[in-house]
């Protein structure tokens, strides 16, 4: 069968033709549409990673003003229980200075924060007050998503990593007054897209 055109007096396409040709077509625009596909995840998954080191970036630069600014005051907590000027424990906090007033409002340059993970993300906390009363609750920032894990440790005067700060009294380790700060503060992340990060923090002398 060979289908013409009317009016014409050259031959048309054969109905063989005509499917050859449409499977030729459909079979190229498959692979185009697998290779734009491919190229879109790529594109996204560019993206996912860029905002993750993002907020990685950011997450280090929040830090490292927040303990470059630490200061040896200590606070009451809700309890009207004295806490050293950096706990180390299960928690990480601190009390820094440096806090802006540009509005001037009645209140401290300083500021207690804290950092903790949850469900895989870091936060960071603010306290308005010092010394808390049991309604003083704190400023939740979200910094970094996609975190399995935290551990955070303390460089002593002695150059000996302490688990935990203040450090627990021992033959070995000197005795360290609640007002005193470890010499340095390492924080090492597992993250689920770049692996293990280890961040180093001098602490101010």
């Amino acid at each position: 069968m060979r289908l013409k055109c009317r009016g014409s007096k050259h031959g048309g396409f054969t109905l063989l033709e005509l499917l050859v040709a449409l499977a030729i077509f459909s079979l190229i625009a498959v692979m185009a549409y697998g290779g734009l596909e491919t190229v879109l995840n790529q594109q996204a998954q560019t993206e996912e990673n860029a905002e993750s080191l993002a907020a990685l970036q950011k997450t280090y630069l929040v830090m490292q003003r927040d303990i470059e600014q630490a200061v040896p005051r200590t606070i009451r907590d809700e309890f009207g229980d004295p806490q050293a000027p950096l706990i180390g424990t299960s928690l990480f906090q601190f009390t820094r200075g440096g806090w802006n007033n540009p509005a001037n409002h009645p209140r401290s340059t300083l500021q207690r924060v804290g950092y903790s993970l949850e469900d895989r993300q870091l936060f960071r906390y603010s306290w308005l007050v010092l010394d808390r009363a049991q309604d003083s609750a704190p400023t939740r920032q979200p910094l970094a998503a996609d975190i399995e894990s935290m551990k955070v440790r303390y460089l002593d005067e002695t150059g000996n990593w302490q688990e935990q700060w203040p450090p627990i009294q021992t033959g070995n380790n000197p005795a360290a007054t609640p007002m005193d700060f470890p010499r340095a503060v390492e924080m090492t992340l597992e993250h689920a897209r770049f692996g293990t990060l280890t961040w180093l923090f001098q602490m101010p002398r």
